[in-house]
């Protein structure tokens, strides 16, 4: 099913990614490690990771800016939204519909969508890129939180769970 003219795009959900792999694996993820692996010698032409930044200062922000550093290094563009805190203290930080938004964007010159993210929220994204516009869709998650529709509707599920040298141990 892969080959080499493919023209791939992934879609990364790092909040998603990140709080599976610290409260599942007590570990970080090898961002590196994983586009590597999902390029798997295909054309990429795009990677964005989706990240929202927080309103903290001092060392905490220094060590969110290494993290989009760090982001930015394993060749991943990123798109950052501000946290948003709410009166009442209610704080939301989504990229659900902007990362939807991008992927079905990008859909009219890729062969194959990547979705990072165990969300069964990007079932009807899933769906609409498989029968609406054709595209396979991949999805790389850890198997042990990821929406069950999401790993079957998948055309290919890829579990990150399963790849001891995607988690860096704390």
């Amino acid at each position: 099913m892969r080959h080499k003219d493919q023209r791939i795009g992934i879609f990364i959900d790092v909040q998603n990614l990140y709080h599976s792999a610290k409260n599942f694996y007590h570990a970080k993820i090898n961002y590196r490690e994983l586009v590597k692996v999902l390029i798997a010698n295909r054309q990429l032409i795009r990677a964005l990771g989706y990240v929202v930044k927080s309103e903290t200062l001092g060392s905490e922000e220094k060590g969110e800016q290494s993290f989009f550093g760090a982001l930015e290094k394993a060749g991943i563009d990123l798109r950052i939204k501000d946290l948003q805190i709410f009166p009442g203290g209610m704080k939301k930080a989504d990229w659900d519909v902007g990362m939807a938004v991008d992927a079905i964007r990008m859909s009219e010159f890729l062969d194959v969508v990547i979705l990072v993210t165990g969300d069964g929220d990007f079932m009807p994204l899933l769906d609409y890129l498989k029968w609406g516009k054709g595209r396979i869709v991949e999805v790389a998650a850890f198997g042990r939180n990821t929406s069950a529709r999401l790993k079957e509707s998948a055309d290919v599920f890829i579990d990150l769970g399963e790849m001891p040298r995607m988690l860096l141990k704390k």
